[in-house]
């Protein structure tokens, strides 16, 4: 008898989307699955800023706890949400290929206030990282915190006195949700692996791990792995304003790193590029450079006393 994988989702649209292509995938390789749905205490919880609720694995611990006690066999994630070091007794068994890792600016009527960096205007996100790169280019600008689905946060904007408010483009994309006014942010770097979907399984679990990693996107995997390495190295939390991004072209892989003060006053950037086969340390040695800037320094110092 053929052993039917039980795939870990949270609820949202987006999520169940996600781990609907998960199990497409795995059927059309002959493997059969069913899905599980499971709550988040970020799907719990919609109100609290994510930087309050020590967002460290908030919306993976749930699925965490699924595998580990053998209610799930995978669990399906958008990668950037999960923490650089797994819980104990759970691997990485696939990244599929990247979608967008663009962020974008939806707005609530244009974009042209956005020609002026010394206007004022009210932006949506409860992401630090956004919040702190977009301080940099347009320190006048106030901030909301939008939380909840996308399709929730999508409504909020045209029920708020906002100008607008940041998404992740494959989220909005993903689900055929991306409004026509929208924005991409070519200037803003993205949260490490961002637009990665990730597999995780029980490390004990070699059936699981070996029907999961035939969905591998190698290139995928590399990149996204230089940016978490990136991440780790300088702090380790997806809640901090660090981004990340690697890419893959004419053989070499070129990488682009910051870290920002959380008012935007400060953004520290590195850049580098390594040939494919010499790359796999490339978002350590990037994050060990960047540790060497006093001024990086001084940064990191205060996110970590902020956060104990």
């Amino acid at each position: 008898m053929k052993k039917t994988i039980k795939i870990g989702t949270r609820e949202s649209q987006l999520a169940v989307w996600q781990a609907t292509l998960v199990q497409n995938l795995l059927h059309a390789n002959n493997v059969a699955s069913e899905l599980v749905y499971i709550k988040s205490e970020g799907d719990i919880d919609t109100i609290t800023p994510l930087y309050e609720l020590g967002v460290q694995g908030i919306f993976t611990k749930s699925l965490d706890a699924a595998l580990i006690n053998g209610r799930i066999d995978i669990a399906v994630h958008s990668l950037k949400d999960v923490p650089t070091q797994l819980a104990v007794g759970i691997q990485q068994a696939a990244v599929l290929k990247r979608a967008s890792y663009k962020d974008i600016f939806v707005c609530k009527n244009d974009s042209s206030f956005l020609e002026n960096n010394n206007g004022s205007a009210i932006i949506a996100t409860s992401s630090t990282r956004r919040k702190a790169q977009w301080l940099n280019k347009y320190p006048n600008h106030r901030f909301e915190n939008l939380r909840g689905n996308v399709n929730t946060r999508l409504r909020k904007i045209t029920e708020h006195n906002w100008n607008g408010a940041i998404f992740a483009a494959a989220g909005l994309e993903r689900i055929n949700l991306r409004p026509s006014n929208s924005i991409d942010l070519d200037w803003m770097l993205p949260a490490p692996a961002q637009g990665a979907i990730g597999i995780v399984c029980r490390t004990d679990d070699q059936f699981s791990f070996e029907v999961s990693n035939v969905l591998n996107d190698e290139p995928t995997a590399l990149c996204t792995k230089i940016e978490r390495d990136f991440l780790r190295a300088l702090l380790g939390g997806c809640s901090t304003p660090i981004s990340a991004l690697a890419i893959m072209e004419n053989g070499a892989v070129n990488f682009k790193g910051n870290i920002c003060s959380p008012d935007g006053k400060q953004k520290i950037a590195i850049e580098k590029t390594a040939s494919i086969p010499n790359s796999d340390d490339l978002g350590k040695l990037a994050a060990n450079e960047l540790l060497k800037d006093g001024e990086a320094q001084k940064i990191i110092y205060r996110l970590r006393n902020a956060e104990k």
